[in-house]
């Protein structure tokens, strides 16, 4: 089956079978249209975006059969390249072999002198070239001019200069298949050329820090309220950590030294005075130390602080140059909330048609199951229990300065809920800039169906995560290969300059250092160990291999993500165990290193325009090494990662002609279980 691209420079009516168009004035300054898979075969587009903002247009009529007022499959009988772009793989009859090594390869190179110009490079003949500044084509007579086949030199347009950021885009295809996308930010017309340039509104200059209020630090003593019940065991009870000890933190420096930009707070909603839940080995029922039983919706708990502390840490975060996003749970409430108290008939069935009680159905019912017996799902299939519960998520970013969500349960939510709270936020708040990043566990599929301009930014990359994990713990089948072909297919699937987020772990995994090393040992209950066993790290190797994760999430395409004591290597089983106190003195010589090695290649990010925006190109993989290189306006970085217990040497080539310390031809050799980074 033949496949090109479409760019959604189209627009659907709600509730018909028209397509709308923008004008280019108004589209300047809408979300950037992302590309679609087209099967030109049977002449059905598959359409990703839903653009919340922008009203009605001009109309191109195309007939569909397709009655869902979000028009999800459009049986395309007219295609008019106003409306659509399209990128064509130029066979008369037959489509060649797909090999993404010979399909197209495009990068930057700086035009010299001149700011408002940049050459794109092409490696591999190229049989389409699509350029795009927002969602406007520029073609030869704008924009364009091809000095040969494998260099274009692009003009920025006038109109950019109306805007602080922009970004020029382009996409390549032949025969062999779809290429890799460029984005390049534009600075009111200029081409960005360094990370001074930057602002913390970038998405893409992001590094994330996830922290459990509860488990970081103890602030003032005066809110600490632990449930003190013989039902509850210690680990699972509050232990005192609240927003004053986050602020304190921030005040400290640390996030400073450590380079993040972004401050990812668990939940603070309201959660239950009592005890709930219940496991039998130990016997213990929790407390909602964690944040994720909302109680009140709209209301801080006192365990956490208060209103006036959460601004303060806002405000001083934002003064630091940093971002603050708010974990927030949609999916459900506790059962004794007031809200469900009130209206009883908001939660999905207790029971599946078939009788079975619906609990932890997490695939078979996806939208409608129980977490556990205390936290119903809401209905939120329901307009109206939708529309008031995306009104208490709109208050928290109304009433508090946050930069935006980390979505809790994001796949098990229905869809028109993520489109209700994007429109709200986009009209009720014009201007802000928001970040929202879900959680969802499943195939690239189901992951890219929420990562939509009116829906949310990215998701975890939970996938590029479980293979790293596999081929550094599988010491049979555990490949380098298999893990650059994941990360290739994600590319292809959520683009080459994509914002998912790179985790080093999270408070439902046990810690990676902790897998690795064996400590917590291969296919056990990582839950039960936690409990049971005094997990440490027994084998220095293990902060080794955390270091080149670290490496790997710092300088692949995404936003690099760093779980609580992931950047010194603290250990941990899973769930509660990977939520210890957090320790910042007293660290092992081990862990300072690692520590240290982490500030390191944090700041080595955020200096590197090839590292935030960068175009990535594997250059070697095989099972113990992966070697590949980003480049931006012929600056470019090449990383190795050797997982082997002996050095490794590779040779590469760089594309395109680029060069690194002057060379095209590297020979490069990495220490046992090491990286290299090489500017």
């Amino acid at each position: 089956m033949r496949k090109a691209i479409l760019f959604l420079t189209i627009l659907l009516a709600a509730g018909c079978g028209h397509v709308k168009v923008a004008p280019a004035p108004l589209f300047d300054s809408a979300p950037l249209a992302s590309p679609c898979l087209l099967e030109q075969d049977t002449n059905v587009v598959i359409l990703r975006d839903y653009f919340p903002t922008l009203p009605s247009m001009d109309t191109l009529e195309i007939p569909t059969t397709v009655s869902d007022p979000w028009l999800r499959y459009l049986e395309i009988t007219a295609l008019d390249q106003k409306a659509a772009l399209v990128l064509k793989n130029r066979l008369p009859e037959k489509l060649a072999s797909a090999d993404p090594a010979k399909a197209p390869f495009i990068t930057t190179a700086p035009v010299p002198g001149k700011d408002d110009k940049f050459y794109i490079l092409i490696e591999n003949q190229a049989d389409d070239v699509q350029v795009l500044w927002q969602n406007t084509l520029l073609d030869k007579e704008h924009g364009i001019r091809v000095i040969d086949r494998s260099k274009l030199e692009i003009t920025v347009p006038r109109n950019a200069r109306k805007l602080e950021r922009s970004f020029i885009r382009a996409y390549a295809a032949n025969a062999y298949g779809i290429g890799n996308d460029i984005l390049v930010p534009l600075q009111y017309g200029k081409v960005v050329r360094g990370t001074e340039e930057l602002k913390r509104t970038d998405k893409h200059a992001q590094v994330l820090y996830s922290l459990m209020i509860d488990r970081f630090v103890n602030g003032r003593k005066d809110n600490d309220m632990p449930l003190n019940s013989p039902l509850v065991n210690p680990k699972v009870d509050y232990w005192g950590g609240d927003l004053v000890g986050v602020t304190k933190t921030l005040e400290s420096g640390y996030f400073d030294k450590l380079g993040v930009t972004t401050i990812w707070l668990s939940p603070i909603t309201q959660n239950p005075f009592t005890a709930w839940g219940q496991i039998h080995d130990p016997e213990t029922k929790f407390s909602g130390y964690h944040g994720y039983w909302p109680y009140y919706a709209t209301a801080v708990d006192v365990r956490y602080g208060t209103e006036e502390e959460l601004r303060e840490l806002l405000d001083k975060a934002h003064a630091d140059n940093k971002n603050v996003i708010l974990d927030y749970v949609s999916n459900h409430m506790h059962i004794q909330s007031p809200t469900l108290t009130a209206h009883p008939d908001w939660t999905t069935p207790s029971d599946t048609p078939d009788g079975r009680p619906n609990r932890q159905l997490y695939d078979e019912f996806r939208l409608t199951t129980w977490f556990d017996d205390h936290i119903p799902t809401l209905d939120l299939e329901r307009a109206d229990i939708c529309a008031q519960l995306t009104d208490s998520a709109l208050y928290w970013v109304q009433h508090f300065d946050f930069d935006g969500f980390r979505h809790d349960a994001t796949k098990h939510v229905p869809e028109q809920y993520w489109r209700m709270l994007t429109r709200k936020l986009l009209d009720s708040l014009p201007g802000r800039t928001f970040y929202q990043i879900g959680e969802t566990y499943g195939s690239t599929s189901l992951i890219n169906s929420y990562v939509k301009p009116g829906m949310q930014d990215a998701q975890f990359d939970f996938n590029v995560y479980d293979t790293f994990t596999w081929a550094t713990t599988d010491k049979e089948k555990g490949s380098f290969e298999g893990l650059s072909n994941r990360i290739a297919e994600d590319l292809s699937v959520y683009g080459s300059h994509h914002l998912m987020g790179n985790i080093t772990g999270n408070h439902d995994r046990p810690r990676y250092i902790c897998k690795v090393t064996g400590d917590v040992r291969p296919g056990e209950d990582d839950k039960l160990a936690g409990w049971h066993r005094d997990i440490k790290v027994t084998d220095p190797i293990g902060y080794d291999y955390l270091k080149m994760l670290h490496a790997m999430n710092f300088t692949i395409p995404g936003i690099p993500c760093i779980y609580y004591g992931d950047e010194f290597g603290q250990p941990g089983a899973n769930d509660p165990d990977n939520r210890r106190w957090m320790q910042f003195d007293g660290l092992t010589p081990d862990e300072q290193k690692t520590l240290e090695e982490t500030e390191f290649l944090a700041h080595l990010h955020n200096a590197s325009m090839p590292l935030i925006y960068g175009d990535y190109k594997l250059l070697y993989a095989d099972k113990d090494v992966m070697a590949y290189s980003r480049s931006y306006m012929g600056e470019t970085v090449v990383v190795v990662l050797n997982k082997a217990r002996e050095p490794r040497k590779v040779d590469l080539t760089l594309p395109c002609g680029l060069t690194c310390d002057g060379q095209n031809q590297l020979s490069v050799e990495v220490a046992p279980v090491y990286y290299a980074i090489i500017k």
